[in-house]
């Protein structure tokens, strides 16, 4: 848990990094540079069965961020069979949470929006994006409980199980039937390979890619390839060493018996075994999409010209004013309230060393929603000006959020320290 919160919270500073870079070139001199190189043309050819052309955009949105989803499925994946997530009740407040996060932003822009040319666009505020709260957070070091760190990683690893199900559902517009039954044969294939317990990760790399191929023709966004993948990579090892003593045995006989390569051999597969498919897998991908994957496509998507003009119009735009307050207003109201119901109902406790003020601001922090709340953006409308507007509403809530959400905390820790004084007096 510490490692990830680590990666998130560096990430998170690329990711600012990033963004700057593309509203600094995008509104520079230079800004013909800048749009020629994400609408540059790449195109892969496989003969004369299949081509595939698109942008750079594009490409970053449909195949790179596979590998960011991918990740996310392995988290998801993870924290269901050994992490917070087995826990049901433990799970409880934060899956509650999360879904207080997800609905009463999505009807804050509804309201907005209702029957206007972006309605479409009520799942943009729905995300949190992890490595920014998660950043934003870490700032603030030991004012946080360390309790509530992890509630705010579980409530968002829960938004984006939302999230993922929004764009399978809500953003796929043509299907091929062909194709989806092709994908739906590879996961079978998948899942039967995990059953009869075949581990070599670069015979998953080949179906996989298959299953991106299958995903990205059949018309549901390729992403979900990435997902599926890892919810249903092998998160269990193949070997326990409490229930295979040989390994002892062979990596004694490696280390100081009588070494040969069959037994190097034998013992490295007996070392490398006794740590699942799902957790190698995620300690390789996971800090290569939080450091550059994740940055490109902040770079790719936050490059929009802004002016007076721009900025006049969407501050009068109901997509603009409905990611801004669906986000800034909708998470905080959303699970904070999620939060006071499912603790007062008994349905879970709150975290130890919490108050309600650390609730308020981490609901306010899980306003931030970028990365996803942007690629949601991209699929939800075809005109480039409501692309605009919900861009711009985006990098407006997710800075307004983080203000929110910090000065909220920083008051919080005042009441735990005033709370501790007699307690440490008595002592």
């Amino acid at each position: 848990m510490r490692r990830f919160l680590r990666v998130e919270a560096a990430g998170g500073i690329l990711l600012i990094v990033a963004t700057v870079v593309a509203l600094a070139w995008a509104n520079s001199p230079w800004s013909d540079g800048y749009f020629s190189l994400i609408h540059t043309e790449i195109t892969l050819k496989f003969g004369d069965l299949l081509t595939i052309s698109e942008d750079f955009e594009h490409w970053v949105n449909d195949a790179l961020m596979v590998l960011f989803f991918f990740v996310v499925g392995i988290e998801i994946n993870r924290e269901l069979v050994t992490g917070e997530l087995r826990d049901r009740r433990a799970a409880a407040l934060p899956a509650i949470a999360a879904v207080g996060g997800m609905v009463v932003p999505a009807l804050v822009y509804a309201l907005i929006n209702f029957g206007g040319e972006g309605a479409h666009g009520w799942g943009v505020p729905m995300a949190t994006d992890i490595a920014f709260a998660v950043g934003v957070v870490s700032l603030l070091g030991n004012r946080v409980p360390g309790a509530m760190k992890v509630f705010l990683l579980t409530l968002a690893i829960v938004d984006d199980i939302g999230a993922i199900l929004v764009i399978a559902v809500f953003y796929t517009d043509q299907l091929s039937l062909g194709w989806l039954a092709i994908a739906g044969v590879t996961v079978v294939v998948v899942i039967v390979m995990r059953a009869v317990r075949i581990w070599y990760i670069p015979v998953y790399v080949v179906v996989g890619s298959f299953l991106w191929l299958a995903v990205f023709e059949s018309g549901v966004h390729a992403t979900i390839a990435g997902v599926v993948l890892g919810l249903i990579a092998p998160a269990r090892p193949l070997k326990d060493l409490d229930e295979h003593p040989p390994l002892d045995v062979h990596l004694g006989s490696a280390i100081g018996g009588q070494p040969n390569a069959g037994l190097i051999r034998r013992a490295h597969f007996e070392i490398r075994e006794t740590v699942s498919v799902a957790e190698r897998l995620d300690d390789v991908l996971h800090p290569f999409t939080s450091f550059l994957i994740v940055p490109l496509f902040a770079f790719a998507n936050a490059g929009i010209k802004v002016s007076g003009e721009t900025i006049s119009e969407a501050a009068t735009s109901p997509v603009t004013l409905g990611v801004v307050f669906g986000l800034v207003v909708g998470k905080l109201v959303g699970i904070s309230l999620f939060t006071y119901l499912g603790v007062k109902l008994g349905i879970a406790r709150m975290p130890r060393g919490a108050t309600w003020t650390h609730v308020v601001g981490l609901s306010a922090v899980a306003g931030i929603g970028f990365t996803v709340a942007l690629f949601i953006s991209n699929l939800a409308f075809t005109d480039p000006v409501l692309v605009e507007d919900a861009k711009i509403g985006i990098l407006a809530a997710s800075v307004v959020a983080a203000l929110v959400g910090v000065i909220i905390l920083m008051r919080a820790s005042k009441v735990v320290e005033l709370e501790m004084e007699p307690a440490e007096r008595d002592s």
